[in-house]
């Protein structure tokens, strides 16, 4: 009888040694700290030590934050655990993972992670329109591409013309010997001025159609009996280097209007004058004079065996 009882101690004695064993297996853990994010009934913390966990939401988990002055409490569910809100937590478990039995935060705090997320929610929304925008530059990237590869058979072409257009300029130089020494056989028969806004080379509507009535005037002559002579000023305003290129730029916008558009032979134009400030056809002081002077002369001087002109 007594070994029974002895036996019996002895299972009790067992029993309550695992008992104590489970409980100090689930160890009574609090702390505090800031949530860092959220998934599911799982929230992460960011404790006061730096440590990451998670919290463990369950059914069984009271949730308070206080009201007003003293100690006042109220409960409220887990939709309030979002980033930014600093807690107090109570519960069992691991230091790494804690199955909560209370959570405690301070209204307050409530109230700043609510501005927090305010603020994070308009950066989310820009990060993904910022996502989209990269894709459309990428599709963007390459249409340019192909634009590019467009633009670069552009500029080949560009450049075969700008070469052929160096060889009428260079064809009008070749001859300019030859067609000074030829003035004193020629007589003006007819000629136009165009004139030209401040600092500019282009050429006007206006002044495009006196040109090709003296184009066409001249083709009418004979293919070896008239010269087309352009001369090209500026006024008094700016730099006299500049003024001299400006003219330079005037004198070359004639001479490719008639050899490009107006059908006149690169050998019947003589070597274009760029004469900057000197001959002004009126005084620089006043407005109507400088007007008078952005200009390009342009005459057609015809053989005078043509037109019957002495010596």
């Amino acid at each position: 009888m007594r070994s029974r009882r002895v036996g019996v101690a002895v299972s009790l004695l067992a029993m309550c040694l695992l008992s104590l064993g489970s409980a100090q297996a689930q160890d009574k853990l609090k702390g505090k700290g800031v949530i860092t994010g959220r998934s599911g009934d799982n929230v992460l913390l960011e404790t006061e030590d730096d440590l990451d966990i998670t919290l463990v939401v369950t059914a069984d988990t009271k949730i308070y934050h206080s009201v007003g002055l003293g100690a006042r409490r109220k409960q409220v569910g887990p939709e309030v655990l979002i980033p930014g809100l600093k807690l107090k937590y109570w519960g069992t478990g691991s230091p790494n993972q804690v199955t909560v039995d209370q959570i405690y935060f301070d209204r307050d705090d409530y109230t700043l992670a609510k501005v927090i997320q305010a603020g994070l929610n308009p950066t989310s929304q820009q990060v993904a329109s910022n996502v989209q925008n990269i894709e459309a530059n990428r599709q963007g990237v390459a249409t340019n591409q192909t634009a590019i590869a467009a633009s670069q058979q552009e500029i080949e072409a560009n450049k075969q013309r700008i070469a052929a257009n160096q060889q009428n300029i260079d064809e009008v130089a070749r001859s300019t010997s030859q067609r000074f020494s030829e003035m004193g056989q020629y007589s003006v028969k007819d000629q136009t001025t165009v004139y030209f806004s401040t600092g500019q080379s282009a050429i006007s509507d206006e002044q495009k159609q006196a040109l090709a009535t003296l184009a066409k005037e001249a083709l009418e002559t004979g293919n070896k009996a008239y010269l087309i002579q352009v001369s090209a000023f500026a006024d008094s305003s700016g730099s006299a280097a500049s003024n001299q290129t400006l003219s330079k730029e005037r004198a070359e916008a004639v001479v490719a209007y008639l050899l490009q558009e107006c059908g006149v032979p690169v050998g019947r134009i003589v070597a274009p004058g760029a004469l900057g400030e000197t001959n002004p056809a009126a005084s620089n002081e006043t407005k109507e004079g400088r007007a008078q002077n952005r200009r390009a002369e342009v005459r057609l001087l015809v053989n005078k065996g043509i037109t019957g002109g002495g010596s």
